[in-house]
């Protein structure tokens, strides 16, 4: 009897594991299907309802920076539309502009006209209450930009301590007419990557740069690196973030043969140390030759009486007048 149960209890196991098995297939399978007959490739834009069009357009182009690009209206609503919108049947017309958003989906800005619509804004619980949150590089300085233009910051930066979103930071702000958005940073991604996950987060700081006229200027590329060179062998702090800011991309990524360099402050922290170990040495070039946007530099390191104690060739990948990539190669000492 107790042989038949164990039996049993194994084809039950096996059952309920072919089972599971086939939910999973299932389940993948309907997610297919559904983004296949969806045709979803991803989130073109979000809109949002402003009192006046043309205060709002003006702060998200003076105060964030953002591109006014088409415009729709005023377009006249009937009844049909209005019932159907749920819509107040005595608001007037709609126009709508459409802005760009830096490197993501764009904003669709709405304004009706004679609106008899709630002018109350949704508590943050409410159903339907919504925000917009926008990716910087460095949230303190973005949060004191924001407060020398008179922008409402709601708190400070919060950055998370564990959990999937462990190194993020975030704070809400207020715009003029009084809808809160949020911004956010984590220059160095988010806990959850760590574990190298099957799907990763889009990320607009994980941008898709299109390559400008300017990237294909050798004089332009020449000089990029040759202010490279000075980050390097300055020692003044504050004249050598000056010059980060101006050749690097701020998620600009160093690859070297032992380890991978992510934004100034890791590039900068590399610098002070390799500084500090060789006091007396300075890097020079030996030659620099360029082919549209990609950029070699065959470079020394050392003092005045031995310049050449080691020696290595750096690639770089320039896009918008900036380094987005720094190959290192090190020669090997035969």
């Amino acid at each position: 009897m107790r042989t038949n149960y164990k039996k049993s209890n194994k084809k039950v196991q096996t059952s309920a594991a072919a089972m599971l098995h086939l939910l999973i297939l299932f389940s993948a399978s309907d997610k297919a299907v559904a983004q296949n007959s969806a045709g979803i490739v991803g989130i073109d834009h979000v809109g949002i309802n402003v009192p006046d069009l043309n205060k709002a357009v003006t702060f998200f182009s003076d105060v964030l920076g953002f591109t006014p690009v088409t415009q729709l209206g005023p377009i006249p609503l009937d009844a049909d539309w209005k019932k159907l919108n749920h819509i107040n049947p005595d608001t007037g017309a709609v126009t709508i502009k459409m802005i760009n958003a830096g490197n993501g989906a764009s904003i669709e800005v709405f304004e009706y006209a004679d609106n008899k619509g709630s002018k109350t804004h949704p508590n943050t619980d409410d159903i339907g209450a919504s925000h917009i949150a926008f990716y910087v590089n460095d949230i303190n300085a973005a949060v004191e930009y924001l407060k020398s233009k008179g922008v409402k910051i709601i708190g400070e930066p919060f950055t998370m301590p564990s959990g999937d979103t462990a190194g993020e930071s975030w704070v809400y702000f207020e715009t003029p007419w009084g809808s809160k958005m949020e911004l956010v940073s984590y220059p160095n991604g988010k806990g959850y990557e760590k574990a190298n996950p099957k799907t990763v987060l889009w990320s607009p700081k994980n941008k898709t740069i299109k390559k400008t006229v300017d990237d294909f200027d050798s004089k332009k590329n020449t000089l990029i690196v040759e202010n490279h060179l000075k980050i390097w062998n300055e020692r003044d702090e504050a004249k050598r973030k000056v010059l980060l800011n101006r050749v690097y991309a701020a998620d600009v990524e160093m690859v070297d043969r032992h380890f991978i360099a992510e934004g100034f402050e890791d590039i900068s922290k590399f610098i002070v140390e390799l500084q500090t170990k060789n006091p007396d040495f300075r890097f020079s070039a030996k030659s620099i030759e360029t082919n549209h946007n990609i950029v070699r530099l065959y470079w020394q390191f050392g003092s005045k009486a031995k310049p050449s104690v080691v020696s290595g060739m750096d690639l770089f990948v320039i896009e918008n007048n900036k380094v987005q990539k720094l190959y290192v190669f090190v020669d090997q000492k035969e």
